[in-house]
């Protein structure tokens, strides 16, 4: 959080800060925290809140000129800030998102191409996927004929539950329900098919959407929120070595998950210090997502806060 503006301070997310600069707008700001099975890390992973944020960006700018779905981002100069954030310009740089205001869907907004993580599990279990039946005999990893739309909700305290498109339904009426699901199949088909040109699958990816409405009399649109295709919010597998039939090679947050599967730790708050060799490795998965993806330096991106 940043000491020089409490007063804008709204609240703290597992990685994010967020904070008021008016009526219309929030301030966005991307840390280097970490969190694995829903307990924040005490040990923080140097520069992976600009990584977020600069592939958030970029996923941003893509996906809006491509016509997919509006989002929220207005600016990321710390210049056009209100006086209070001048003197924290140096920190916020890289990190900082200005976006407009909107109220995010009461549910997790999940599509699935691989059968990896919770999905493997369940269908280990049921030979479904979050309700959705699907033929015998799939191995982990598998790809998926088409991608699978599989909302949550989104708990307050505890684990978020997979819930059916009725239940969804059910939070939010039919029609934000069916727009919703549209959106984000359109957004993971636009992402699989970006990052696999670049050697990367998408294997899934969770998006945040909101609604915003532009004046009071217009009727509020589903606009995209919060960050974009990242190494926090996706599983991102090494296209090269890809073989279905076992876990793959990531570029996410799986490497710290596999260190703590293997640590005396119960996955309750606090969770146990990262060492260098992980906090390293974090990193340099990130980095590597974001030079991928964006085909550009993140070194370059620290030095002038820009992509390209």
């Amino acid at each position: 959080m940043l000491g020089e503006v409490t007063t804008r301070f709204l609240r703290s997310g597992k990685v994010r800060d967020l904070y008021a600069l008016d009526d219309d707008r929030l301030l966005l700001v991307a840390s280097d925290r970490i969190s694995a099975f829903d307990v924040v890390l005490p040990t923080p992973v140097p520069d992976k809140g600009r990584v977020l944020t600069g592939l958030s960006r970029y996923w941003f700018a893509e996906t809006g000129a491509a016509g997919v779905v509006p989002n929220h981002l207005l600016g990321t100069d710390p210049a056009d800030l209100p006086p209070g954030f001048h003197d924290a310009a140096d920190e916020l740089r890289g990190r900082m998102m200005i976006c407009r205001r909107a109220r995010p869907l009461p549910v997790e907004i999940i599509v699935r191409g691989y059968l990896a993580g919770s999905g493997w599990k369940d269908y280990r279990a049921t030979g479904s996927v979050c309700g959705i039946s699907l033929p015998p005999g799939l191995r982990e990893s598998d790809r998926f004929p088409e991608p699978l739309f599989t909302p949550s909700t989104k708990a307050e305290v505890g684990h978020d539950e997979n819930i059916d498109f009725d239940g969804m339904v059910r939070l939010v009426g039919a029609d934000v329900a069916e727009r919703a699901r549209a959106i984000a199949l359109a957004l993971y088909r636009f992402g699989a098919q970006r990052t696999e040109a670049t050697g990367i699958l998408l294997a899934d990816t969770k998006f945040e959407l909101g609604l915003w409405q532009p004046d009071e009399s217009a009727a509020p649109e589903l606009i995209l929120i919060d960050e974009v295709m990242t190494p926090d919010s996706s599983r991102f597998w090494d296209a090269t070595t890809y073989e279905p039939g076992r876990p793959q090679a990531s570029f996410d947050k799986q490497f710290v998950r596999d260190w703590l599967d293997a640590q005396p730790w119960d996955k309750t708050t606090p969770g146990p210090d990262l060492p260098p060799e992980v906090v390293e490795g974090t990193r340099a998965r990130y980095v590597e997502a974001f030079e991928r993806i964006t085909a550009a330096s993140f070194e370059r991106y620290l030095r002038e806060d820009r992509i390209g």
